[in-house]
């Protein structure tokens, strides 16, 4: 319920965001924000353009956990599913209507570490998935760019939801569950910068940002830097 509380004000004050014309960015804490974030984003897609939005979801996880199936019960690991229609329900009905998002419009990057029992969650949910494998075989620019497509085909536009843990710890250590393997430097700034290219973008998330964990602030310091880059702006 305490985090249902914080994501139904980033819910509004999001959307009012995005209402007065403007662009959301929000800095977190961990990935369970993006079931508010998320939710402004739909909502708003709904009332302007009659249409959905599209969500890329950047992470080493697939975050589509349920409380019953989650063997850790951690939140943070369940946001995707809420938004998807699923459990926790204190969360799947922020913005008001259940699903927020659709699976056909909604696409999982990064991906390397998923439970046994989220994997068939992912399976039956239909979303677009590209792992880590994908990325090493077809090269980040390919990827990126299909599912810019997917998510952006007959929507309002693209909501990309960061989970900074999606880059490999030598690069961004200040997260809560790194995993290595994931994006160097590079191929991370060139993810927000396809998207910022794109012209689709609407809101952002940069998530698990946690400075207790960090080493001389080089993860707050890449996730400054890669929002610059997905508003299509160069770091001086």
């Amino acid at each position: 319920r305490e985090i249902a509380k914080v994501c139904q004000k980033l819910f509004e004050t999001a959307l009012a965001s995005l209402t007065d014309g403007a662009f959301p960015i929000v800095l977190g804490g961990d990935h369970s924000l993006g079931a508010g974030s998320v939710a402004a984003a739909s909502v708003w897609a709904k009332r302007t353009h009659d249409l959905p939005i599209g969500v890329l979801w950047v992470d080493a996880h697939a975050d589509m956990n349920t409380p019953a199936m989650s063997p850790s019960g951690n939140v943070h690991g369940m946001p995707l599913a809420a938004l998807l229609g699923n459990e926790p329900g204190e969360l799947s009905g922020l913005g008001g209507f259940s699903p927020t998002v659709l699976p056909a419009r909604t696409v999982l990057i990064g991906v390397r570490n998923l439970d046994e029992r989220e994997k068939q969650m992912v399976r039956d949910s239909k979303v677009h998935v590209f792992t880590m494998k994908d990325i090493d075989r077809q090269g980040i620019a390919a990827v990126i760019e299909q599912a810019v497509a997917i998510a952006g085909d007959g929507t309002a536009g693209i909501h990309v939801s960061f989970d900074m843990d999606v880059c490999d710890p030598s690069i961004a250590p200040g997260v809560g569950t790194p995993v290595k393997g994931g994006l160097d430097y590079r191929e991370a700034h060139l993810v927000m910068e396809i998207i910022a290219d794109s012209g689709k973008l609407t809101s952002l998330d940069l998530v698990e940002v946690n400075p207790t964990l960090d080493v001389r602030n080089a993860t707050a310091q890449l996730g400054t830097e890669l929002a610059l880059s997905a508003l299509g702006m160069k770091i001086l």
